[in-house]
């Protein structure tokens, strides 16, 4: 497959089966299908996006089940990353519930979450990111990330960004849904507009709470 022309509805069909038929028999009986409708039209997608967005890579299909009660082989979404820094950049996702975009950053160092606190509380860069955050859940964006549920030592529980204080983590997210483009051609440009309305949150990060 050389020209991107959409997510075709068979990856979303692909993973609404697999999530009643989680296992390896299913699995390999159906493993053209997640390399053709799914891998495939990813992969050239991402290297359209990667000029603007960086290099991408698609995560593995495969849960790791050592730890967890769970034991179903498989992931029932495809996650896609383009990383700008370490752990910061662009969220792309395929699941039976349609696509989900994002961006932010999922994981930290405590010299990191420092760092974003430190600039959260500052009154320049705090109160853009402030706007930015604001700007992206005012487009439907949904404001996520792992929180403390009580202020955070050192701060004052009337600050006015009290909120973003309380993030560990911060990113956003788009969807999932299935809009008519999401099998097009356009849903390049669709996607590439979405990561370029994050493309201010991302850029905080990377400026103020790099890893």
């Amino acid at each position: 497959m050389d020209t991107f022309a959409g997510i075709p509805p068979e990856a979303f069909r692909f993973y609404a089966e697999l999530e009643e038929h989680n296992n390896r028999e299913w699995w390999l009986g159906h493993k053209d299908t997640y390399q053709a409708a799914v891998k495939e039209p990813l992969a050239v997608l991402l290297a359209g996006l990667e000029p603007e967005f960086g290099p991408a890579r698609l995560f593995r299909p495969y849960r790791d089940v050592r730890f967890s009660a769970d034991k179903s082989p498989y992931k029932t979404a495809q996650g896609v990353f383009a990383t700008r820094q370490e752990g910061v950049g662009y969220y792309l996702q395929v699941s039976a519930d349609g696509l989900l975009v994002g961006g932010g950053y999922r994981s930290h160092t405590p010299a990191q979450l420092a760092r974003f606190r430190a600039a959260a509380d500052a009154s320049g860069s705090g109160s853009a990111l402030q706007e930015i955050v604001d700007s992206l859940a005012a487009a439907g964006f949904r404001i996520e990330g792992e929180k403390l549920k009580t202020v955070p030592r050192g701060f004052d529980r009337d600050h006015p960004r009290v909120e973003l204080l309380k993030h560990k983590t911060l990113y956003t997210g788009w969807g999932p849904a299935r809009p008519a483009w999401v099998s097009t051609e356009a849903a390049a440009e669709e996607i590439a507009a979405r990561w370029r309305q994050l493309r201010p949150l991302v850029e905080w990060v990377g400026r103020y709470a790099a890893p």
